[in-house]
């Protein structure tokens, strides 16, 4: 006698109830990055042992989620509604994951966190600090990472919160499923050296006066560049004169000390005590920088995550006065 089952519709032989999370992660990834090596690189595996696992996930599957084209591979038609709905698993799963956080109410764990570097020397410090003694089971762990790569790690989960910055003239895309708080606001001012003619009597500079200098500006596709590029064009009418490219501020006062460039830097960037610099507004009109975090929107309950972020509100709201 054939017993009918007590729930038809549950087909126990569905592929799709054995797919594994970390592989669904991989093909995410390997729709972000564009190829194997890429992805292997990332993680720290090997090209041959990320090219397993998303062959274990077809059979898992049961259908072909890669095809090759050329020396490449890409995603099928079916590959792309897997990672689709694979985001959405797991973006469910970290929700589930913060929700259960906020109930228990703990302040422990690990929060990866990434700054560019004037925040890294002067806004994490005092927040690690104070998030020592107020959380002693937090474990926060930093890298220095420009906002263009961390904006993206962030979205691929590589990271829990992002420290980045926006500048007047270069504006930075929105970032689907990312919530946006800002930290505060500074002046950007030009940095001669202390004996350039147009620093004499500490009064405004016209960037149309430094037309003709030479200047020190971050690499492209950096918002530093934008920024310089878009200011003296739109502020002074010309196309400056970049000679030299560093996302260190050590180098580019250092260009700038020994007369090689002139910049533009905010105000966290420092050199305010330095007597061989000199910091003057822009004549022009103000120019500023705005400096924000950003965290994933299905993360953001994670008590953890909510002490970093206000650790840094701290921080920020010591610092130095924000441009009017």
């Amino acid at each position: 006698m054939k017993h009918k089952r007590a729930f038809p519709h549950c087909d126990v032989h569905n592929p799709f109830t054995m797919l594994d999370l970390h592989r669904l992660r991989l093909l995410l990834e390997l729709r972000e990055r564009g190829t194997v090596g890429a992805v292997a690189a990332a993680l720290g595996y090997s090209p041959s042992a990320v090219s397993q696992q998303l062959r274990v996930l077809e059979r898992e599957a049961g259908v072909a989620v890669l095809e090759r084209r050329g020396r490449r591979v890409a995603l099928t038609e079916a590959g792309v509604v897997l990672a689709r709905h694979a985001e959405r698993l797991l973006t469910g799963v970290e929700e589930a994951e913060a929700e259960v956080a906020a109930v228990s109410g703990s302040v422990a764990g690990t929060v990866r966190i990434s700054a560019f570097q004037t925040a890294t020397m002067t806004l994490v410090p005092p927040a690690l600090t104070a998030l020592a003694v107020r959380h002693p089971d937090l474990r926060v762990e930093l890298i220095e990472v420009e906002p263009e790569e961390a904006l993206s790690a962030i979205a691929r989960q590589e990271i829990d919160l992002v420290i980045a910055d926006e500048w007047e003239y270069a504006p930075r895309p929105g970032h689907e499923g990312l919530l946006r708080e800002e930290l505060l606001r500074e002046r950007v001012r030009l940095v001669l050296p202390a004996d350039h003619p147009l620093a004499a009597g500490g009064g405004a500079v016209a960037l149309r006066d430094l037309a003709g200098a030479a200047w020190a500006g971050g690499r492209p596709p950096s918002a530093h560049d934008r920024m310089l590029q878009s200011a003296c064009r739109l502020l002074g009418g010309f196309t400056p004169d970049v000679r030299h490219r560093s996302t260190d501020l050590l180098v580019l006062f250092a260009l700038v000390r020994s007369g090689h460039a002139v910049t533009l830097l905010p105000e966290l960037a420092g050199g305010q005590a330095d007597p061989t610099l000199a910091l003057r507004d822009v004549a022009e009109g103000p120019l500023s920088r705005t400096v924000f975090t950003a965290v994933r929107a299905a993360a953001a309950r994670r008590p953890a995550l909510q002490a970093v972020r206000a650790a840094l509100r701290d921080a920020a709201a010591l610092s130095e006065p924000v441009a009017s």
